[in-house]
């Protein structure tokens, strides 16, 4: 009962499991195969991962399916770009999950079979995604009966409905959670932690280092004091090799935004439209369609309580008295405007059962509606509504619990069903008819009781006006025709324009450091040459771009020229590492102490306490592993070796050590040593099968 307004509520937790678990597709069927030839299926190919290609129809499919989701979470209406680049992205993130793990799982031979998944559906104690998606709004517990009347609808819709793929991902989801766990449980269970291994950590995390150490920064030497060569950049590339791995293809950007937001005038116009639209509602005779007809945004033409309305509007409707219209009022961008059609004091929830009569079996509405009748007039006299829903009821959910629906809140029924139960008394037996059939329906209880108010709802969005577009995108294409190939920030300085940069964006990019782009701007960012301008002026909702392509980063191993700028810092401090440490070393020679050696350096000794290993940070100074790692290695009152740190050379001397006292059970350091491994677990497995895949993303083409 109500199964689009209850999926509409329950969206928002429907997509969090949707998107929180790998999936597990191949346990609920085979991939669909649309029956094209090869090299067509070839041809559209979103991508693929170890061999296992995806199909642009069948990711298409799954992508609207959870633009779906997402639209109805966000109460309608239609989806930005952003979004559903968003959308796009999660159902990416399902394939290379579920594709990752087959084989794994496989291998392993982990499965759930159909009476496994019926008792984590249906069993005493269901898994949490299904508690979570049918909780009561009242209670905040696990309502069974809204579980068994919305399976028992949703298998009387016909195939291809949109709640057959909700429904279908739910039940997925709740089996991905399963495979996941067992897999999981699976490498915890290989965790082991030994007792020396403990002792170590404890050690870590506890002994206490006293030292004193001088500190020759970097910066007391000066960048012209040191010349920087390209064998300084291959040492420290080749030792660091490995982090300059670029997992996908990058591009890097440097991009001009002319901005159309809307303007003050722009305010005003949509004000002055607004207050035509509340002098015609004010008139109006027919509410609900004018406002249906009127409004940006189509709001349910139904009760609600207070804090139900935007809060702009949520005062003034209820002090206002019936027939008037009020606002309008400014929210988000968008004014809006509501006239107070009808307000009466209701309950706040209701307690119900039903019987369920579908007139195409019956023969027709009206002999539907007349067996209805016969049936609530021998529930009136005496007859049990529980053994006559059983006889009765086309709702297999309801009907085994004697046609029991539960508690539900205003919002949750179909609004003809929602009218009858709210507005009957506690005891009343009323019919209702509803796109599902014709229902009797006993009120068993109704619980709380506030004043609510309907109110045909009207509003504006705030949109830029043609003049504001036209003088934004005036100045953008003067800006595009005084391009030329190596002009781009000199043009740009001419013109008084900011040139912002985006670096190491990705082929889905849908955000140019913090600006949203069309993704066609994107695509053709993929599609250029290094140095290339764009080929024409790029409109988003309030923007144009024009933008330049200023590197390229292929996958894979990136060569020393592609890093060369972002480790010039880095290197030129080592260089400059090499001449402290140089004069750290002579001043330590023929010194026995750290104090001689400040001495030396016209330095005094700065004295850190109290650090641990775990935690390698010199307070008032920086991180410094190599620097820690170095105190707990050395003897008291022993100078060390110069050491080359992340701000300069440092020269250290230990005053002392404090140690803990040893533990007496190591009981407790192993297991939570174990627990925050575990908690990795997923995260670590799941980054070396991805390391070890072979995937190949095409959605740029597509997307």
């Amino acid at each position: 009962m109500g199964l689009m307004n209850y999926l509409r509520n329950r969206a928002g937790v429907i997509i969090v499991v949707f998107i929180g678990f790998a999936i597990f597709a191949f346990l609920l069927g085979d991939v669909i195969n649309y029956g094209t030839p090869f090299w067509a299926r070839h041809q559209n190919q979103v991508g693929s991962i170890n061999g296992e290609s995806i199909d642009i129809n069948e990711f298409n499919a799954q992508v609207d399916q959870t633009s779906e989701m997402f639209r109805q979470q966000m109460g309608g209406g239609t989806l930005s770009p952003q979004m559903r680049s968003w959308a796009v992205q999660q159902v990416w993130g399902q394939y290379l999950n579920r594709e990752l793990l087959k084989r794994e799982v496989e291998r392993i031979g982990l499965a759930v079979g159909r009476t496994e998944l019926n008792d984590l559906v249906q069993g005493d104690n269901p898994a949490m995604q299904i508690q979570q998606a049918f909780r009561n709004p009242q209670t905040g517990q696990f309502d069974r009966a809204q579980l068994t009347s919305f399976i028992s609808q949703v298998g009387t819709l016909p195939q291809g409905h949109e709640a057959h793929g909700q429904w279908e991902a739910l039940l997925q989801n709740v089996i991905d959670e399963r495979l996941s766990a067992k897999y999981t449980n699976l490498i915890n269970n290989s965790i082991y932690i030994t007792s020396l291994e403990a002792t170590e950590e404890y050690n870590q995390r506890n002994k206490l280092a006293n030292f004193e150490y001088v500190l020759l920064d970097y910066d007391s030497v000066a960048d012209s004091a040191v010349t920087v060569t390209e064998q300084d950049y291959k040492e420290y590339y080749n030792e660091n090799k490995g982090v300059f791995k670029n997992p996908e293809e990058t591009r890097s950007l440097e991009f001009v935004v002319f901005d159309a937001s809307p303007t003050a005038q722009d305010t005003a116009r949509v004000r002055t439209t607004i207050d035509e639209l509340k002098a015609q509602l004010a008139e109006s005779t027919t509410d609900s369609l004018f406002a249906a007809v009127n409004s940006d945004t189509k709001y349910p033409y139904i009760f609600r309580k207070q804090g139900e309305f935007t809060p702009a509007l949520d005062t003034l409707v209820f002090n206002a008295p019936l027939g008037t219209v009020v606002g309008p009022v400014l929210s988000n961008g968008r004014f809006e405007i509501a006239k107070i059609v009808e307000t009466k004091v209701g309950p706040d929830s209701v307690k119900a059962s039903h019987i369920l009569l579908n007139p195409a079996t019956e023969g027709g509405t009206d002999r539907a509606k007349a067996k209805a009748d016969s049936i609530k007039g021998l529930i009136e006299k005496g007859e049990s509504f529980a053994a006559l829903a059983v006889q009765f009821s086309v709702d297999e959910g309801s009907k085994i619990n004697g046609g029991e629906l539960g508690t539900f809140g205003r919002g949750q029924m179909v609004p003809a069903f929602e009218n009858a139960a709210f507005d009957a008394r506690k005891g009343d037996v009323v019919i209702a008819t509803s796109q599902f059939g014709i229902h009797i329906i006993k009120v068993e209880d109704q619980i709380g009781s506030s004043r609510v108010v309907k109110a045909a709802i009207i509003d504006k969005q705030i949109n830029s006006g043609r003049e504001t577009m036209d003088a934004a995108y005036s100045k953008a294409n003067q800006f595009f025709g005084a391009l030329r190939s190596n002009n781009f920030q000199e043009t740009a300085t001419q013109q008084g324009l900011s040139v912002l940069k985006a670096n190491d964006i990705t082929a889905m990019e849908t955000m140019l450091s913090g600006t949203e782009v069309p993704r066609e701007l994107v695509r053709w960012a993929f599609e250029a040459d290094k140095g290339d301008v764009t080929d024409k002026v790029y409109e988003s909702d309030t923007k144009y771009i024009v933008a330049r392509v200023t590197d390229i980063h292929k996958k894979g191993q990136l060569p020393l020229e592609a890093v060369k700028s972002d480790i010039e810092s880095v290197v030129r401090n080592r260089v400059k590492a090499k001449k402290l440490i140089a004069q750290a070393t002579e001043a330590a020679n023929g010194a026995t102490s750290l104090a001689q050696i400040g001495q030396k350096l016209g330095k005094t000794p700065t004295l850190a306490e109290n650090i641990v290993f775990a935690n390698p940070v010199i307070p008032g100074v920086a991180q410094e592993n190599a620097v820690v790692g170095t105190v707990f290695g050395l003897q008291p009152k022993q100078p060390s070796k110069p050491i080359r740190g992340s701000q300069g050379v440092y020269i250290v001397e230990v005053t002392g050590f404090v140690n803990p006292a040893a533990p007496t059970d190591l009981s407790a350091q192993k297991r939570q040593m174990t627990q925050s491994l575990a908690q990795r677990t997923w995260s670590l497995a799941f980054r070396a099968l991805q390391d070890k895949a072979d995937i190949e993303d095409n959605r740029a083409r597509f997307f």
